[in-house]
């Protein structure tokens, strides 16, 4: 048997359940798809899948720089209820 070194990790309990029901349905462990991994990501040279950040396009950046402006003005209307946000959309 070859020699093995250990890792330790920190995840969120929630996370190693999913993990290990995922893995146990393809008949691996989370220890093996760690393994296969790494050893992929060695063979690649990097990460085996792409990271990136999301990519939007003109109209939802639009969108979301002008939610952040409307919640930075103190003069934007608020609603404390839903009905008080139909009736002022019916109003216009």
């Amino acid at each position: 048997m070859s020699k093995t070194a250990n890792i330790n990790i920190r995840i969120e309990p929630s996370v190693k359940q999913s993990a290990e029901d995922l893995f146990g349905s393809f008949g691996i462990s989370v220890t093996d798809a760690i393994n296969i991994f790494l050893r992929t990501s060695i063979m690649e040279g990097g990460f085996p899948f792409i990271i990136k950040q999301p990519q939007y396009n003109t109209e939802t950046l639009a969108a979301m720089e002008e939610a952040r402006r409307i919640s930075r003005d103190p003069n934007a209307p608020s609603y404390s209820s839903m009905e008080d946000l139909k009736k002022a959309l019916l109003q216009d």
